[in-house]
């Protein structure tokens, strides 16, 4: 598990990216920030397209900063939505999370107020397929 204080910087960067969030079509705005083993913190928000589905995520634009940063692991992320329900990641930034982080990393779902639930990954994409599976197979990446 991460720390009080991680969350809260993460809470405070997911909240920024989500301030910037594009969302002129669903009006949802979300912001994602994730944090690194080293503890390096990189944060994206959703940015949709009038030619659905082209736009992103706002997991899959924290990924992208991370890698852009040098990175390529994922100790925990935490996913700032509005509304009442909870706010998880989809199915595919499931599969994205995966690729860098393992099923056991911590995914932290929050509101406006604060972190509503915490999981693993392995709770949100149970029997995953990742680069674990390939490299055992003996895959080339």
């Amino acid at each position: 598990m991460i720390d009080d204080a991680t969350v809260d910087a993460l809470f405070a960067a997911a909240a920024a990216a989500r301030a910037q969030a594009y969302a002129p079509y669903s009006r949802f705005a979300v912001g994602a920030a994730l944090v690194t083993p080293e503890g390096a913190i990189h944060a994206g928000c959703n940015v949709e397209n009038a030619a659905y589905p082209v736009g992103s995520c706002a997991e899959a634009g924290a990924i992208s900063a991370m890698v852009a940063g040098g990175g390529h692991r994922i100790a925990a992320i935490l996913v700032l939505g509005g509304g009442d329900a909870l706010c998880t990641p989809c199915g595919a930034c499931r599969q994205r999370l995966r690729e860098f982080a393992a099923e056991n990393a911590t995914v932290l779902v929050a509101g406006p107020e604060g972190v509503r639930r915490s999981f693993t990954l392995g709770e949100l994409l149970p029997a995953s397929f990742g680069p674990d599976v390939l490299d055992a197979a003996g895959g080339a990446r």
